[in-house]
């Protein structure tokens, strides 16, 4: 991985092209992010660089007092606090950790913005898809409906049987049943970057990004993408 952002899903829009084709696209607030902390191997055991994005309104509660800090906001827990305290970095509400190949190009209370993406790049795209509650197996797993004939009874739209009877005498790991669908972790490859806005700290991404507005999503340079530049040298 050569660089990442930590970002939050603002909406999708459309906007033409030169050739007059319409183009759906995806905004993206991506950044300004914070290098937290580095982890090292001699100390952590690996290789990483922790992002902070999004900052916290601290709110104090009167009254409450720690023997470590003055003061000690309601919002955010001590051990994080101390966190942040420790590597001089305002606090934020979400951390995550990279490992680029570029380890040493980063340093503590850096800021990581739009700008490092251009025009034309392409990126994967990591959120967490909708929740869409429990679902039957039509939905969820796109089966075809029973037989709506007669003997089959008032639902049409059931899994039907789900194994034998005495042998094996239980249910396969890993049946397609009815159950909980959405709210887990995809990743969209290769997305083709449209515009960067680097005043307002804005991506536009060519398609749809995984998850509902205002969710957070993690752009990184693409694993799999092979240009044509290298097709043809």
């Amino acid at each position: 991985m050569k660089k990442a952002i930590i970002g939050k899903k603002i909406g999708m829009t459309q906007i033409f092209s030169e050739n007059g084709n319409r183009v759906p696209i995806t905004i993206i607030e991506a950044g300004p992010c914070t290098v937290v902390q580095k982890k090292t191997v001699e100390k952590d055991g690996y290789c990483s660089v922790q992002l902070g994005f999004g900052d916290i309104k601290l709110k104090y509660k009167k009254g409450v007092r720690s023997p470590k800090f003055n003061d000690r906001p309601k919002n955010i827990t001590l051990p994080l606090q101390g966190h942040f305290i420790k590597f001089d970095v305002a606090p934020k509400k979400l951390l995550r950790e990279f490992k680029f190949e570029s380890f040493d190009d980063f340093k503590v209370r850096d800021l990581i913005k739009s700008s490092i993406f251009s025009v034309g790049e392409r990126v994967d795209v990591t959120g967490t898809s909708k929740g869409k509650g429990w679902c039957g197996v039509i939905k969820r797993w796109n089966f075809g409906r029973l037989r709506e004939s007669h003997g089959t009874g008032p639902c049409a739209r059931k899994g039907g049987s789900i194994g034998n009877c005495s042998n094996p005498s239980r249910v396969f790991k890993g049946k397609k049943m009815a159950g909980h669908l959405g709210a887990e972790k995809v990743t969209i490859l290769n997305l083709e970057v449209v515009k960067v806005d680097e005043n307002n700290n804005l991506i536009a991404l060519k398609g749809a990004v995984p998850g509902p507005n205002d969710s957070v999503v993690v752009l990184r340079d693409s694993i799999k993408f092979v240009g044509k530049e290298k097709l043809h040298a």
